[in-house]
């Protein structure tokens, strides 16, 4: 008999069990990268009961808590390797990012949760709608050394952030990546401004943060401080390049050395309005839609190849600082996006 059962299937293995006197343990979770820790976990949460049934986040909750990059292995696989555990006795995909109406409908004897979590913690639905089934909450002691984050974190591609001024979208990707939603790791952040902003943000978190003196020139990097550059990203060991309102355009040695491992996020809908201030751009030329676009940066002005663009609608009565404003959200969000599913096919 399959132990991956629907949602009614585990409750009529629930009330079985309650009619010999016996106790169902149930817990959750996402068991993208199944791992030593879970394992180790799962055998726990199985020593307190009789039986353990395991409720698994289907594919598209994953993505709405992990973020496009995940999961790793989709969800008829992930159940089909939980069920082959000896101390898993049934599994059920549910398709919400809470477990609620699983734990309604199942009512187990005991709920466990890892040790990330705390009682306190849980989501307060799901823990009323356990508490209502009468179950018992556990908390079980995190694996020392073993966890997901770690093991996401070995394997993160690693970023080298250029930018000129105030690093809006450097902070918008480092959230995605701090919230676990983009694998990836910032591993330095240069800039040619001494005073940027953009070097502050990457010091509060911790991030090695580096001025290099551009050089005379307004538009480019002298070479000897593109040479510059290329050191420090190879240095850190840096997998992907990423601008982020850096102001000059790159040379021979940078595209060089990245080739096509460079990009760059640009506040139109190219080839429209390349080069400086695009959304005032915009605005003059009678535009009613502008946008964002993420390209590979080449040798020319925002001549790259396109990868992703968002649309931005141009508003009666919109000024450039509005549509700015506007622009710059959709960058917020395209441009992690964009990182995410670079980093899921690099890894």
């Amino acid at each position: 008999m399959s132990k991956i059962l629907s949602a009614s299937e585990l409750s009529a293995a629930r009330d079985a069990l309650a009619a010999k006197g016996r106790r169902l343990v149930f817990t959750n979770g996402c068991f993208d990268i199944l791992h030593a820790g879970h394992v180790r976990y799962l055998r726990q949460a199985r020593e307190l009961g009789d039986a353990l049934a395991v409720g698994l986040n289907g594919d598209g909750s994953v993505r709405a808590l992990k973020g496009p990059g995940r999961p790793v292995n989709g969800e008829a696989d992930r159940a089909e390797v939980l069920a082959a555990l000896e101390c898993v006795d049934y599994v059920t995909i549910f398709p919400g990012e809470r477990i609620t109406a699983l734990a309604r409908a199942v009512r187990p004897h005991v709920y466990a949760k890892g040790g990330d979590y705390t009682v306190e913690s849980l989501n307060p639905e799901e823990a009323a709608a356990l508490r209502e089934g009468g179950s018992e909450i556990r908390i079980l002691p995190l694996v020392p050394g073993r966890s997901t984050t770690a093991i996401l974190k070995r394997s993160a591609v690693r970023l080298g952030v250029l930018g000129s001024g105030k690093g809006s979208n450097f902070a918008a990707i480092q959230r995605e990546i701090e919230q676990g939603r983009l694998r990836a790791e910032t591993a330095v952040v240069l800039s040619d401004v001494e005073a940027a902003p953009i070097l502050d943000l990457a010091r509060e978190r911790g991030i090695k943060a580096v001025f290099v003196p551009p050089g005379r020139f307004r538009t480019k990097l002298e070479p000897e401080a593109e040479n510059a550059i290329v050191e420090i990203l190879k240095e850190a060991k840096v997998d992907l390049v990423v601008l982020a309102g850096f102001m000059r355009m790159l040379k021979e040695p940078m595209l060089a050395a990245f080739p096509r491992r460079i990009i760059n996020i640009h506040p139109s809908l190219l080839p429209k309005f390349p080069g400086m201030e695009a959304w005032k751009q915009a605005l003059a030329s009678g535009e009613s839609v502008t946008g964002c676009t993420v390209h590979y940066v080449d040798a020319g002005m925002d001549s790259g190849e396109i990868i992703a663009q968002r649309e931005v609608p141009i508003l009666p009565g919109d000024t450039a600082e509005t549509l700015h404003a506007r622009i710059q959200a959709q960058e917020h969000a395209l441009y992690p996006e964009v990182l995410s599913k670079l980093a899921h096919a690099a890894l």
